[in-house]
């Protein structure tokens, strides 16, 4: 149960750490926060410190995503016949740097999140992860039955 509080928990903040998840999506659907809010009864509060949580760190996230980008760009760059294997080396460990960084601001992100919630409404968001999780399995069991 307790794993899956935490994976619940852990793909409700994943989505919430897309960019301009603050934003109203396009085509008047309600955001991210809004449908947690309307998941697990979020109060007005609780929507404005989650939003304050995510402006907080998806700024930060967002620029050493560009980081990881670029270091990876140039690791692609070292991909030639007279490589150099220790600047491939070093690019491979400031990428992995980064990315440890990102997984970790990522993990803060979703604790500071989840310590929002009541415990009412985490048990309601497992309750419905559960419920998605249940669903997407009949969905791939179907779609497994029928590509046989």
């Amino acid at each position: 149960m307790k794993l899956a509080k935490l994976f619940g928990t852990a793909l409700v903040a994943l989505s919430l750490s897309a960019p301009a998840l603050a934003q109203q999506a396009p085509g008047g659907q309600p955001d991210q926060v809004d449908q947690l809010a309307q998941m697990v009864g979020l109060s007005e509060d609780q929507q404005k410190e989650i939003r304050g949580i995510l402006d907080e760190m998806q700024g930060e996230i967002g620029t050493l995503r560009e980081e990881a980008r670029a270091l990876q760009e140039q690791m692609q760059a070292e991909i030639k016949a007279d490589y150099d294997e220790g600047a491939i080396r070093k690019q491979g460990e400031n990428l992995g740097d980064v990315t440890g960084e990102i997984a970790t601001l990522s993990a803060l992100m979703q604790a500071k999140v989840d310590s929002v919630f009541t415990q009412e409404q985490r048990d309601e968001l497992d309750k419905k992860m559960q419920e998605m999780r249940q669903q997407m399995q009949q969905r791939q069991m179907m779609m497994q039955q029928q590509g046989q």
